[in-house]
């Protein structure tokens, strides 16, 4: 996988922290000729994901380095899978292995606890979808994460839809407007092809954004049974939107109401890094 230029840069500045002017520890006690080969071995069970980062990120620090990947994106991975094998310099995979490990672990534990939020609402026609919460600078590798645990990515960005927030509506309201004048107004306004979605908090609201043609209408922090009769009433003629306060543990039974989509903050913004770590078993003088 060809990585964005935008994503190289990040690892540019991933390594620029990491390695400040230089590697004094394995400058001063590492030979600079001892080769050596290591393992990235799973140590925790989930669902890989960041292996073509990790290459990269070897392969920045020295491009003599081989780095054999084993397992791709995407797959489930336990304890005692090796992913991939780096072999070369060992100085140069002591200098780089934690700034690798670091993304691959973070992006393996986005797309492990995205596998699990997919399973629990297997056979329903939901789709779990990522948001805006992202670590800032790194919202392309975590909103790819997300596709490799089988979520799938909301907007990217700002450009991406139309998404009339509270705040929008608060701001808005306050010069006079309704809900359904200011979706008519995105509605009007908005490019060829680009959606509207807005945000409600009650029956009335969803039955005025349905009227003024929203594209798409956020339940916003709402129990299953608010959301149940706005499933009958809208009826398919827009996209509806789960947001707020979903969990593993209920997720399924807002599945279970009908909507579209359950949009889950939490895939990127609390989630626990995999252990995977590099073992050097080898070493070739």
């Amino acid at each position: 996988m060809e990585l964005p230029p935008e994503v190289e840069h990040i690892l540019d500045v991933a390594l620029a922290e990491d390695t400040g002017s230089g590697d004094v520890t394995s400058r001063m006690l590492v030979p600079a000729g001892l080769m050596g080969e290591g393992q990235v071995l799973v140590k925790t069970p989930g669902v890989l994901a960041g292996i073509e980062v990790l290459r990269r990120l070897f392969l920045k620090v020295d491009s003599s380095l081989s780095v054999a990947v084993l397992v791709e994106d995407g797959n489930k991975i336990k304890p005692g899978d090796v992913v991939a094998i780096v072999s070369g310099r060992v100085a140069s995979m002591l200098g780089s292995e934690r700034v690798a490990l670091n993304f691959l672990q973070r992006m393996s534990g986005i797309a492990t606890l995205v596998a699990e939020f997919v399973n629990r609402v297997n056979g329903t026609r939901a789709v779990i979808a990522d948001t805006r919460k992202t670590t800032p600078g790194l919202r392309w590798l975590e909103k790819y994460a997300v596709r490799m645990g089988g979520g799938h990515n909301h907007r990217f960005n700002l450009s991406d839809a139309v998404l009339i927030k509270d705040n929008h509506l608060a701001a808005l309201r306050a010069t006079g407007m309704s809900l359904g004048e200011i979706v008519k107004k995105a509605k009007q306004g908005a490019p060829p092809g680009l959606a509207v979605e807005v945000e409600i908090t009650s029956f009335e609201e969803a039955k005025e954004a349905l009227a003024a043609g929203a594209n798409t209408i956020m339940l916003d922090n709402m129990i299953p049974q608010q959301m149940r009769p706005i499933v009958k009433m809208v009826a398919g003629r827009a996209k509806l939107e789960a947001s707020g306060g979903v969990r593993l543990e209920n997720v399924r039974e807002i599945a279970e109401t009908g909507v579209d989509i359950i949009s889950v903050g939490s895939l990127t913004h609390s989630v626990k890094s995999l252990d995977i770590s590099l073992e050097i078993e080898t070493i070739k003088l």
